[in-house]
């Protein structure tokens, strides 16, 4: 007498049953129950399709589909135990259907396999996802977009090298953080484009013999179209590294910001306050405020751009059609899908809460020589040649160091010492205010070009 293990339900084929260390490698109920709603709704869908083929009657459709909500309330309500020996959500909820509904419920897989079926479950999940981040990231730009406004005329530093270039505006520092989320925002977009077909109905790899509708059930679950091949369909999984592509590049954006807010935080920059609630303290230094939040999302970057390489390696030596291999697509996905939310609503909440220091970061503008290249570009107006007035400025500069003097805190006898071309209006694009003001262009940095890109900003954002 056969020991097969009778709980499966694909052990005909069997003779024995599967050990039991086995059982529980290659299960992936542990992680794909999350799933359940996806799955449910594919399978009202399938349902649907396969009674008006003929397939199913009314009285079996309605039961199916009574048997599945009930299922699905007992899974919100966390009242299923989900089996091991039953390997994935799907065969759990088809096991389960089966249970409360009888043999109509071995009907339900007339048409289809698992191979499409979780390929449909996934673009499902991860288009929810989608549509969840792309509202947390939009409220980022908004947050961002309202400091720009507020922080429109507040001067700051500009770095290259990290070292003092030009003086910038705040705001205008900002929208670049938006312009950088824009794209991502966009990426977001045209990953879901590409992603919104249907795999349901290609089955094991070559499609079935049974009279199926794939239109129906594409639209019936909200894609745009069927996809059209069905060994692709169920093998391949480069929506899922399409998205991952795009949330390495968000959370490298966001590590570049939250590298910029933990300096400004510190005590040799002194340029922002973060809220106590987005910071912790020390076990043993009480002085200590830490920017945990941005540190946290710094880290947590590198186990993102970890799942898109896993992702990577996972697909690029699987031949077609579907392997099991494809099992380890779930778990950094999944993770992927955590961290970005996670993230993007950190920087929502926090980007909001974020207070300038304004005089700090007006003093540091006005160390390092900031409106230098603003005497450079006044000489050439003179009529001097660019070579020629960087030589004039870098003299400058040199006797600034020695002197412990800024250019804009020089009298104009000891400018006049460097070019007898400089007079009184030189002083107009010293001051830090004239260097920002005189950047009144589009993408500019003064502070009426700051305005007028972040109310365009704001129009885009509002589509």
């Amino acid at each position: 007498m056969s020991d097969k293990n009778e709980s499966t339900m694909w052990g005909g084929r069997f003779t024995e049953a599967t050990d039991t260390f086995v059982e529980r490698f290659t299960a992936s109920i542990q992680f794909d129950q999350r799933l359940f709603h996806h799955d449910i709704n594919g399978s009202i869908a399938h349902a649907k399709m396969l009674n008006k083929a003929g397939v199913l009657n009314d009285e079996e459709l309605s039961a199916i589909e009574t048997g599945l909500e009930e299922i699905r309330q007992d899974a919100i309500n966390g009242n299923i135990e989900w089996s091991i020996q039953l390997e994935d959500v799907h065969m759990n909820i088809e096991a389960r259907l089966t249970d409360k509904i009888g043999i109509t419920g071995k009907k339900l897989h007339t048409g289809r396999s698992r191979n499409d079926q979780v390929a449909t479950d996934i673009r499902l999940y991860l288009r929810d996802a989608i549509d969840a981040i792309a509202i947390e990231l939009r409220r980022l730009q908004s947050g961002l977009i309202t400091q720009a406004e507020i922080y429109a005329d507040a001067i700051m530093p500009g770095f290259t090298h990290l070292q003092t270039a030009q003086p910038v505006t705040f705001g205008h520092h900002l929208l670049a953080w938006n312009e950088m989320l824009e794209r991502d925002y966009s990426r977001l977009m045209d990953c879901r484009k590409r992603m919104n077909q249907s795999p349901l109905g290609a089955a094991a790899l070559a499609g079935t013999t049974y009279p199926i509708d794939r239109e129906l059930t594409a639209s019936l679950l909200g894609f745009d179209k069927p996809t059209e091949n069905s060994l692709d369909s169920v093998s391949d999984r480069d929506f899922a590294i399409e998205f991952n592509a795009f949330a390495s590049i968000l959370l490298m954006h966001l590590s570049r910001c939250s590298e910029e807010l933990i300096l400004w935080t510190s005590a040799q920059f002194n340029f922002i306050d973060l809220p106590d609630r987005f910071c912790t303290g020390s076990s043993i230094m009480p002085q200590k405020k830490n920017p945990d939040v941005p540190e946290l999302v710094r880290g947590k970057t590198g186990r993102v751009i970890g799942h898109l390489t896993s992702l990577l390696v996972l697909m690029k030596g699987q031949p077609l059609a579907y392997n099991k291999d494809n099992q380890e697509d779930k778990e950094p996905l999944f993770d992927t899908i955590d961290t970005v939310q996670d993230c993007l609503k950190a920087f929502a909440d926090m980007v909001p809460a974020i207070q300038i220091k304004g005089d700090g970061m007006y003093e540091a503008a006005k160390r390092g020589f900031s409106t230098a290249t603003d005497l450079a570009d006044y000489l050439v107006r003179k009529g001097v040649a660019f070579r020629d007035a960087h030589e004039i400025v870098g003299q400058s500069v040199a006797y600034g160091i020695d002197s412990g003097k800024d250019l804009s805190e020089m009298t104009l006898k000891e400018l006049q010492q460097f070019s007898d071309i400089i007079t009184d209006d030189v002083f107009d694009v010293l001051t830090l205010e004239g260097s920002v003001a005189a950047r009144n262009h589009i993408g500019g940095t003064a502070p009426q070009q700051v305005r007028a890109a972040a109310a365009r900003a704001r129009q885009l954002i509002a589509k």
